[in-house]
């Protein structure tokens, strides 16, 4: 397990393109000049030790050493010793849709995009609760366990997409029934189900569902994204929209948020149904929601100690900053009688 301290050091990763353009930039200068000052074959005749493969070294090397010395800044540290801790809190078990109506744009950026970034603020808003993500279109398949590793649940969170699962519609039945194995029976904590869906397509057994759910003792929260009128789902390649999904009719297939069957679902599970489109409101409304429960005691494994890594870096950067320094533009010796790079011809 590895952290990094100080993320803001990345922005001086700028600098590397800039000392890039700079170096072109002073290399059409000098072919500029070099060219009103004499030919090509007399300037080769008055520097035959010129060597561009060194000049393009050299930058390479400085940019090597920019990279080291930035990521010495950022402090990278590896977790060394594993410690058994007790933590009070909630199972939260995520259900994210990513069915194709999901790419519909009637929500910025799109319905799949806003609902990673209301469980990314939900969990960023977390304290000591555990988490654990299921993702469903036609079936339900499980991403992650419940965990306390909040940056593993919004990595595998960022990673999923419309095309991890082949079969096509709503299984909201499918993931209320695949959520009761993520609790462990053993222990007693509070459980909680959040669905984030437009609901479209869902199957007629959802409700029956979320009500066996609740018996088992899960409360059921449901978020819905998307709006109303509906909008249409586009087909895109490399970011650009070709087409829009047509029906057997050949007609546009416009696809709206299905609010009644979300507040049915809640409804059957004690829960509350959110609408999504403010994501300032659904966090406020979960934090109030989750606060209000009582929290369980259980044990957790994490890192307790991090040891410092960046001098490996910062020793590797003073190190490529020497080569820069003793490296020079011109040809070396015993390389010129190589001619590795064709330099003499």
């Amino acid at each position: 397990m590895f952290q990094l301290e100080e993320k803001i050091w990345f922005w001086t990763l700028a600098i590397i393109p800039v000392i890039i353009v700079l170096f072109l930039l002073l290399q059409f200068w000098r072919y500029r000049t070099q060219k009103k000052f004499a030919d090509k074959a007399l300037l080769k005749r008055l520097s035959p030790n010129k060597s561009l493969f060194k000049s393009i070294l050299k930058v390479v090397v400085l940019c090597l050493a920019f990279l080291c010395l930035t990521i010495a800044l950022v402090n990278p540290k590896i977790g060394t010793k594993l410690e058994t801790v007790k933590r009070e809190g909630v199972d939260i078990v995520f259900a994210v849709d990513v069915s194709k109506s999901m790419l519909a744009e009637d929500i910025a950026p799109n319905r799949l995009e806003k609902s990673k970034q209301l469980v990314t603020q939900i969990i960023n808003n977390l304290a000591s609760d555990r988490v654990g993500i299921i993702a469903y279109a036609g079936k339900a398949f499980p991403q992650l366990p419940i965990t306390t590793d909040y940056a593993s649940a919004k990595m595998f969170l960022n990673n999923m997409n419309t095309d991890m699962l082949s079969s096509q519609g709503t299984a909201i039945n499918e993931a209320i029934k695949l959520a009761t194995t993520y609790f462990d029976n053993e222990e007693q904590t509070n459980r909680v189900l959040i669905i984030i869906s437009d609901g479209e397509d869902h199957s007629e057994d959802a409700v029956a569902v979320a009500e066996q759910a609740h018996d088992e003792g899960i409360r059921i929260f449901t978020i819905g994204v998307g709006d109303i009128k509906g909008g249409p789902i586009p087909i895109k390649r490399n970011g650009i929209v070709l087409n829009y999904k047509k029906d057997s009719q050949g007609e546009t297939v416009i696809t709206r948020l299905n609010e009644d069957t979300l507040k049915k679902i809640a409804d059957e599970a004690d829960g509350v149904y959110i609408n999504g489109k403010s994501t300032n409101d659904v966090v406020e409304n979960i934090r109030e929601i989750l606060n209000g429960m009582d929290k369980t005691e259980f044990e957790a494994k994490q890192f307790a100690d991090f040891e410092d890594q960046f001098q490996w870096f910062l020793g590797l950067g003073i190190f490529f900053l020497l080569i820069d320094v003793f490296l020079l533009e011109r040809k070396t010796g015993w390389l010129k009688k190589l001619n590795l790079f064709n330099e003499n011809l």
